[in-house]
């Protein structure tokens, strides 16, 4: 099935369609509308493109990566190529305060700083803390996120102009519920958790350049804007201590975290409620809206799954892959000097791995731009990295989109563009539309 590339802005976009190298930025703003046309391009003349002066430290450098095997490489060797976060949880050795005091940090780095400083303690973190609920464990959620998806349509379904925007009456919603009653937030509360999670993310949707830097005035709005964050999860811990229930707050209140041979501490429990906010949220809005639009863009595509649903998930994967939620992050320095694709890389050099490009790399994948719901080895894309850094909630965000896809297609005929989108994309490093219009046709 062949699939064109995402819907742009058109001409709302202020940068030209890129035709050579030097027509390429990935982060200024607009960018988001042609970076399906400057990835054929990398791949062709740039695989390797180095961004002067933008490395972590004062005389080193960026590089850009967008070669599917070099980026594969690095996301599997945390060792040779060490996380930026590993490296940041050094300001801490460094302070001349207590950690918890040094400014603009949030409580996931005060966590991380305690419980997974290392790589053997981040894979016992996420074997131990995680995966039960977000991760391998997550089928267990598989009821309850029926419960909030069918919930969510029954809000629309009955209208009789039989319309809906499909990001924020169910893309959006849909994650954020889900992950309230994981952790064992009210339902009632989703709103304000939702405004949180906003603030969590905004360096990544208008942070500066490939290392979504924010002005020292955007740090103080953004902790301005969590502000009673901290002491909304730190009050649910200690209710879930005295009352606890089927929730993963509760269980990390009383879990043996057998790394350490202890329980977890308040602080940790938050930083790890921050972390599965900050995660849980943005890559399962935007896979089901890219994943709408291929539905809408594909013909035949709606028919074939609803009358085979073993075909969801293949259909799920390939809308990652050919879509990518977060299209690359700047997460790896080289730890020595490195060599991709005849290119010299110093030691110390800061990486963006573009996973997205990564994902449409022809010389990885046959046909890379079409969108084949039987492609072999589906899962091998990049969208949740690779690793023993993989995405923690990828378990969870893989039930979500298959379990919303298996009961849109049960309650659906038909799913369609409406007249009146312009598929303007959402600032920052992840693919998504600010809204997405669609028309369906209830299932008779």
């Amino acid at each position: 099935m062949a699939a064109n590339p995402p819907k742009t802005a058109g001409a709302t976009c202020p940068l030209k369609q890129p035709e050579t190298v030097d027509d390429i930025d990935l982060f200024s703003p607009g960018a988001q509308e042609r970076w399906y046309d400057a990835y054929p391009i990398l791949h062709r003349d740039a695989p390797v493109l180095k961004i002067p002066g933008e490395g972590l430290t004062p005389g080193t450098d960026g590089y850009i990566l967008s070669k599917y095997e070099d980026i594969a490489m690095v996301v599997r060797d945390p060792v040779r190529f060490p996380p930026t976060l590993t490296l940041a949880l050094k300001v801490f050795d460094d302070a001349d305060v207590p950690p918890e005091e040094v400014p603009h940090v949030n409580a996931m780095l005060l966590s991380m700083y305690t419980l997974r400083p290392t790589n053997e303690l981040y894979r016992s973190h996420r074997q131990e803390l995680t995966d039960p609920w977000v991760g391998p464990g997550a089928s267990r959620h598989t009821e309850m996120i029926k419960a909030h998806a069918n919930r969510l349509i029954d809000q629309w379904i009955g209208r009789d102009s039989q319309s809906l925007d499909f990001v924020s009456e169910f893309a959006r919603p849909l994650p954020q519920h889900v992950m309230a009653s994981v952790l064992g937030f009210p339902q009632e509360d989703v709103p304000q958790l939702a405004r949180w999670g906003t603030e969590q993310v905004k360096p990544y949707v208008i942070g500066r350049g490939h290392k979504n830097e924010l002005t020292r005035e955007q740090l103080e709005e953004q902790f301005k804007g969590l502000d009673g964050f901290k002491e909304y999860v730190a009050e649910t811990v200690r209710e879930k201590r005295r009352n606890p229930a089927d929730d993963m707050i509760s269980w990390l209140c009383d879990v043996e975290y057998k790394a350490l041979d202890r329980k977890l501490t308040d602080m940790e429990i938050n930083g790890i409620v921050y972390a599965m906010v900050l995660g849980g949220l943005e890559t399962t809005q935007y896979a089901l809206e890219q994943q709408a639009q291929l539905v809408c863009e594909t013909p035949g595509l709606f028919e074939t799954l609803k009358a085979d649903r073993s075909k969801i998930r293949g259909f799920c994967e390939e809308g990652m892959r050919l879509r990518s939620p977060t299209q690359g992050l700047s997460t790896r320095i080289t730890s020595q000097d490195e060599v991709f694709q005849g290119v010299t890389v110093p030691k110390g050099s800061l990486l963006h791995l573009r996973w997205a490009a990564g994902n449409v790399d022809p010389d990885e994948w046959e046909c890379p731009y079409d969108i084949d719901i039987e492609r072999k080895a589906v899962t091998r894309h990049l969208a949740f990295s690779q690793g023993p850094r993989v995405c923690p909630g990828a378990g969870i965000s893989r039930i979500e989109q298959q379990t919303a896809w298996n009961l849109l297609l049960d309650r659906l005929d038909g799913l369609e563009y409406a007249g009146d989108n312009d598929f303007e994309h959402q600032p920052g490093i992840m693919m998504g539309t600010l809204k997405l219009n669609l028309r369906f046709t209830p299932a008779s």
